[in-house]
């Protein structure tokens, strides 16, 4: 095996984002499941800012399927420090297996407020997520902050299991914080004018108007699931979810899947950075 081939291995294994990057894998517990995933780094001239996880992982007598999508903002290194840190976070509280959705919250605040602590080492900026545990090839528990988006595909219809956190839908509670919600520069809404997203790790200078507070949805996973897909915004602002699910709907490989999202995002003209990862149950 070459290096560039064991490299490709290694990135496939823990999830490691790049310019180009894709990779896929499968449940132990139900060969029928399998997942893929695909980044396509925007045309700019900063670095890529999207990270994931693509994973199954055996935890005991139980596999977890872990899945997430973390976009950057103004910095890679907080996407990244989630990409290491967070799924860590949430199987380390002892309320996981009983509780997995109140772990959820509690290790998304645990991680937002170590992110702030070591604002002076990892910088400015922050980070959406979408966090997606598949516990035991049976329930699916979800958490997100920001504008990446989970949706879900049963008989072919799509179900948006995440909430999409702009500030026009929570200028009350932005205001209550005291903030304000400018479309000013541009025509986007912006918390304090800067930042398009209400909810966020990170952003330290933005902090006493955001939050980091995630929506948590949980649904259980039968024969009629068809699959899960992960994106950042890259892909959402020009694609709706049911336009997502039918892309993908005749395409049994999971990292092809994946692909075919991205290349339909670039076809419309998306000019940010998009990661994707999709979860195959047929």
């Amino acid at each position: 095996m070459t290096g560039r081939e064991i490299l490709h291995k290694m990135k496939e294994k823990v999830g490691i984002s790049s310019s180009a990057d894709s990779g896929k894998g499968k449940s132990k517990m139900s060969r029928n499941i399998t997942h893929g995933f695909h980044l396509v780094k925007a045309k700019s001239h900063h670095d890529m800012e999207d990270y994931i996880v693509a994973q199954f992982k055996e935890v005991d007598d139980n596999e977890l399927g872990l899945f997430a999508i973390f976009d950057g903002h103004l910095s890679h290194i907080i996407p990244d420090y989630l990409r290491s840190h967070l799924f860590d976070t949430i199987l380390k509280e002892p309320n996981f297996w009983t509780e997995p959705e109140n772990a959820m919250r509690r290790a998304y605040r645990i991680t937002d407020t170590k992110i702030l602590e070591k604002a002076g080492d990892l910088g400015r900026g922050g980070s959406t997520a979408v966090t997606a545990i598949l516990i035991n090839c049976q329930k699916l528990v979800v958490a997100n902050v920001g504008d990446s988006r989970v949706v879900l595909c049963k008989n072919g219809v799509a179900k948006q299991l995440s909430v999409d956190h702009e500030p026009s839908t929570e200028r009350e509670e932005i205001e209550n914080r005291g903030g304000f919600v400018s479309t000013f520069p541009g025509d986007v809404p912006r918390v304090d004018g800067q930042l398009a997203v209400a909810r966020a790790f990170g952003d330290k200078n933005l902090k006493e108007h955001l939050s980091s507070e995630p929506d948590v949805a949980m649904e259980m996973i039968d024969d009629d699931t068809d699959c899960i897909i992960l994106a950042s915004d890259g892909l959402w602002k020009v694609m709706s979810n049911q336009e997502a699910v039918d892309t993908i709907k005749n395409i049994k490989d999971a990292r092809s899947a994946a692909k075919r999202l991205t290349e339909e995002a670039l076809n419309r003209r998306s000019s940010d950075d998009i990661s994707c990862v999709v979860v195959k149950f047929q």
